[in-house]
């Protein structure tokens, strides 16, 4: 076992202690235990740093940030805390088995990338099934904006990254931070701009090594629908995506951020941004229809049934 500090574990939190200690205990629970975890609590929040005290590992860190910055600064300054080569993110209500970081590592060591990031699978748990996202993997040469973007059937998830799979270089982390002030696809926004870096390389862990909880009744960022917001940031990160993929976005992710409004200008609005900004093919149009026509617990439901893998190992 390596006796240098290989990986520094960041996980913001706010005014959630029972989550926040689960989180830390899968991060400590590593077989791979030369990291450190630091705790950035994101503004003063007594009951939660009372909990971590109790943990008394000697790798935990907690900072406690002055006032609330959100999630995108609280990792910024987990990275700039990071004593690690490699710095990992795990949000506060999501949890790792066991062999996500020695997994990540071995596939780290194995590139020859100047900055190789690693991401893994993950099993989406929802109150009413499993599934494993993404449900596959780039291909050779794929763009990644479209990989992310374009779907090969009606549902979210071939293409996919979540923060708390994400294990990069600590350097990078520095050099490309988060964007403070998004709250939406923060994971695909720094993805998109980290690729861009010289040297970097992202590669996927095959297996999933992450537990995603959908719990839908307890807020979390992944639930916000800001659809203004993302148009004007998918507008202003143009360059960031291929056509197909531009108009993949729109048609899909901002698609379902606007539809629970029923505001039908946004409907068509969607449609002129597609059209005129990128390359939409025929399952994008399904996708936006379909969107619009079913009510969001109907096709959650439909998705569940025909995705889902309720005996995930």
């Amino acid at each position: 076992m390596s006796t240098e500090l290989d990986v520094s574990v960041v996980i913001p939190t706010c005014n959630r202690p029972h989550l926040a200690t689960r989180a830390v205990a899968s991060a400590l629970g590593q077989t791979h235990r030369a990291l450190e975890v630091i705790v950035v609590v994101d503004g003063p929040d007594e009951e939660t740093v009372k909990e971590l005290s109790g943990i008394g590992d000697p790798r935990l860190r907690v900072v406690v940030l002055p006032e609330r910055g959100r999630a995108p600064h609280a990792r910024n300054v987990g990275a700039r805390e990071a004593r690690g080569r490699f710095t990992a993110f795990l949000d506060d209500d999501d949890e790792w088995l066991p062999a996500k970081i020695a997994t990540q590592l071995e596939l780290a060591g194995r590139s020859g990338a100047a900055y190789p990031v690693v991401a893994t699978r993950l099993i989406n748990r929802t109150p009413r099934a499993d599934s494993v996202m993404p449900r596959r993997l780039p291909s050779d040469g794929e763009p990644l904006s479209e990989y992310f973007t374009v779907r090969r059937g009606l549902f979210y998830g071939d293409g996919f990254i979540q923060t708390s799979t994400i294990m990069a270089p600590t350097e990078l982390m520095r050099a490309v931070p988060f964007t403070v002030g998004l709250r939406r696809q923060q994971e695909l926004d720094w993805t998109l701009r980290a690729v861009r870096h010289d040297g970097v390389e992202l590669i996927y862990a095959a297996e999933p090594l992450v537990l995603w909880h959908q719990d839908e009744d307890r807020h979390r960022i992944s639930l916000e629908m800001p659809y203004e917001q993302q148009l004007a940031w998918l507008r202003a990160n143009r360059s960031l995506f291929t056509p197909r993929a531009y108009a993949a976005f729109a048609l899909s992710v901002l698609s379902s951020m606007a539809a629970p409004g029923r505001d039908r200008r946004h409907f068509r609005e969607l449609l002129a941004e597609a059209r005129g900004n990128g390359r939409p093919g025929a399952l994008d149009y399904l996708t936006h229809l379909q969107i619009w026509a079913l009510p969001p617990s109907l096709r959650h439901r439909v998705r569940d049934m025909i995705v889902s893998r309720r005996h995930v190992a």
